[in-house]
Parts: structure tokens; C-alpha cells; sequence
């Protein structure tokens, strides 16, 4: 099998939820939906990009993505869910408010990440290496995907982990990659190969 090319993957990240306001840690175990302020970044995200001929949908398992891209998937464009997408595992923090203990705890954690510690984990979560593995399955299938353009939603950490993947950088960087609800992160796939055209962008909110 030969990989496709001269395709474009559009990634962004899901609308707003209430715990996003909160500030409130939701990770993989917290399913919840977009706030009303979500469900307008979701709309003026469509508005501006329906006209693109995605020829494929990928979301991960949870709601927040799903209903990120519905305006789209209610185009009748095909879609898939993809438990690889999920936003990594905080362990015992999810559900709980940000607190200063948290805090120290998830900057010690990014400090190991940024020295290359990818096993290191909060308690009863997901580590770093594990996020990256399950998310170079999703890779591989957008490098084969025949369909040129993708839609691709997901989730703050996964995010970040996968646009470093898709430049061949390092996960060292994943804590210099930003990222805002519904910011959209476009790479070109040519010659077996990804390139950043356009980065966190939210020109789509104005």
C-alpha cells in the first residue's frame, strides 16, 4: 500500500466546556459537553471553514469533540470516532478543581516531560509515552486516509503531543505548543511528510 498525498489535516481543538470555565480538569474521564460558549465557537468555526471539502471526520470518543464538529458531520460528511483521540488520563485530579497543590504537582510533572521523563505520570494516570503511542495510530491513518482533505477535533494535551508528532519533533516541546478552543492547528501531507501551515489560529472567532 502507498501512502497518499497532497492532502490537508485540519486540527483544532473542542469548544469550550463549563469545566474549561471552571477551570476544572476533565481529561479522559470526564465526558462533558460544550457551554453555550462552545457551542458558538463550534458555528463560527463552521461558518468559516464549511466551504473546505473534508472528505472525513475524525473525533475522539468523547462528547466535546463530537459536538464540536457536528455542524459538520450534520453535512452529511463521513466520520469516525477514534478512542485514540482521547484527551489523556490526569488520574485522581480529573473532575477536581485547579488548586496550588495541583498546580506544583502538574508543573513538576511538565518538567519531567520537558527533560524527556515520558514514563512519569500523575497518580492513577496516563503518561506521556502511552499518550504518544496510542495517538501515532491516528497518525498512520491520516497518512493513509485517501480522502485529501480532514477535519481532525480533539483535546488540549492530545493536542499538543500530536503536533509535535506531525512535524517529527520531539514531545519534549509539547509544553511550547499553544492551544485555545476551537484554535486550528492546518498541516500539509506531501512526500510522506507533514507541514505546519497555519498555527492556533482563531481568526474564526472574531
Amino acid at each position: 500500500m502507498q501512502e497518499k498525498t497532497d492532502k490537508h489535516v485540519y486540527l483544532i481543538r473542542h469548544g469550550q466546556t463549563e469545566f474549561n470555565k471552571l477551570k476544572i480538569v476533565q481529561g479522559s474521564g470526564v465526558d462533558s459537553s460544550l457551554n453555550e460558549v462552545g457551542m458558538l465557537q463550534a458555528k463560527k468555526f463552521h461558518a468559516v471553514y464549511r466551504g473546505v471539502p473534508f472528505g472525513k471526520i475524525f473525533v475522539s470518543n468523547l462528547k466535546r469533540t463530537f459536538e464540536t464538529a457536528k455542524p459538520f458531520i450534520d453535512m452529511q460528511i463521513s466520520y469516525e470516532k477514534m478512542e485514540e483521540l482521547n484527551e489523556i488520563s490526569w488520574g485522581i485530579y480529573e473532575g477536581k478543581p485547579s488548586s496550588k497543590e495541583m498546580h506544583k504537582v502538574y508543573q513538576k510533572l511538565n518538567k519531567n516531560w520537558d527533560n524527556g521523563n515520558f514514563d512519569e505520570r500523575l497518580e492513577g494516570g496516563e503518561s506521556a509515552q502511552e499518550l504518544m503511542d496510542r495517538l501515532q495510530v491516528a497518525v498512520d491513518i491520516f497518512k493513509f486516509e485517501t480522502a485529501k482533505d480532514l477535519l481532525v477535533v480533539c483535546h488540549g494535551r492530545a493536542m499538543r503531543c500530536l503536533v509535535c508528532m506531525l512535524q517529527n519533533d520531539s514531545i519534549k516541546n509539547m509544553s511550547k505548543v499553544e492551544h485555545f478552543n476551537t484554535g486550528l492547528y492546518k498541516f500539509r501531507y506531501e512526500n510522506d511528510r507533514f507541514k505546519l501551515i497555519l498555527q492556533n489560529d482563531t481568526s474564526h472567532l472574531d
